[in-house]
């Protein structure tokens, strides 16, 4: 994994030598502290034990939103030294082009994935603009639990048109966007809703990777599952700039070094769960629905040009779309 620290001026920074002497710093995320069902706990867990045995820090680990939901959490790790692993719903409010990372259908497998992240020039510039606009820090993205299903109650989902007058649960607005294009509608539902809301009808379907799909027990209220990779499972790593640009240099490479450990350690979890996950959902009441080489030409040809003038529609630069596809070689598929 590689990471860019350049130190940066922002607002919001406090005098870096206040940072430096916090031993203690706390990381908040969304889950369980179950590191079988949560690949985030996974990470954290992972990335406390690596930094106490290799230095005087201590991670403090606050799962199941103790320390509030994204925005509230986002908004402390940039003012506080702490840490902290936001979804889209934290990240996109400061940098929207994160959003280009979300386009349906983008990646053909985990490993084409992990090189766009870490070796890409669209990473570098989110990266760049997250920095610029708060002084602080996108440290990894973090897998939790490999690529998107959609998940649906009465009706299998094979194709496109098979979404035609159907209702599904959206986490956020690109979700909405990507259902729309397809003829369903979508409707933002707390994760904390997702349950209830599948159980009485109020949406139909949902998207999600193997292991939220398990941990939120969807298999009880969703009959089928479509492994169509719809978009790549993650979320991201922050770290407050002032607290991180504070450090010394042996202790920013020590973080930095363990930080490229926990998240090797973490996909080789993911990717050694994942079909055992899809296995578990298929003994436990639903149907595993693999679209063929065709289906899923079809769904990018239906999905990713909507999704992409969504992203237009979002002031989003154009720069940060052509870098994205370009960094997969796959530039034609803007003009589909």
């Amino acid at each position: 994994m590689k990471f860019t620290l350049i130190a940066a001026t922002s607002a919001i920074m406090l005098p870096a030598a206040l940072f430096a002497q916090s031993q203690t710093i706390n990381l908040g995320y969304n889950g369980p502290a179950d590191a079988e069902k949560n690949s985030v706990h996974f990470f954290a867990s992972t990335l406390q034990e690596l930094v106490q045995e290799r230095s005087d820090f201590e991670i403090s680990l606050y799962p199941n939103s103790q320390l509030g939901g994204e925005q509230e959490r986002m908004e402390n790790t940039l003012a506080t030294p702490s840490l902290n692993i936001a979804s889209f719903a934290g990240l996109s409010p400061i940098v929207p082009e994160v959003f280009v990372a979300n386009t349906p259908f983008m990646f053909a497998d985990a490993a084409e994935a992990r090189e766009f992240f870490d070796e890409g020039a669209y990473w570098t510039m989110v990266e760049d603009a997250f920095r610029q606009r708060t002084g602080s820090e996108i440290l990894a993205v973090v897998e939790e639990g490999g690529f998107l299903a959609f998940t649906s109650k009465s009706k299998a989902i094979h194709e496109p048109a098979d979404f035609q007058g159907m209702r599904f649960r959206a986490m956020d607005p690109s979700q909405v966007a990507l259902y729309e294009a397809m003829g369903a509608s979508g409707t933002p539902i707390p994760w904390t809703e997702v349950y209830s809301a599948l159980q009485t009808g109020v949406a139909d379907g949902q998207m999600n990777p193997p292991a939220y799909i398990i941990m939120g027990s969807l298999n009880e209220v969703q009959q089928y599952m479509t492994d169509a990779k719809v978009q790549y499972s993650m979320q991201f790593l922050i770290g407050n700039g002032s607290w991180f640009n504070g450090l010394s240099e042996a202790d920013q490479a020590m973080l930095t070094e363990a930080v490229a450990e926990a998240n090797t350690l973490t996909r080789a979890d993911v990717e050694a769960s994942v079909s055992g996950r899809v296995q578990w959902l298929t003994e436990n009441g639903m149907e595993v629905i693999t679209p063929t080489a065709d289906q899923m030409v079809e769904f990018q040809k239906v999905g990713q040009p909507s999704f992409i003038d969504w992203l237009s529609g979002q002031r989003i630069d154009q720069s940060f779309i052509d870098a994205a596809f370009d960094d997969l070689g796959k530039s034609e598929l803007l003009t589909q």
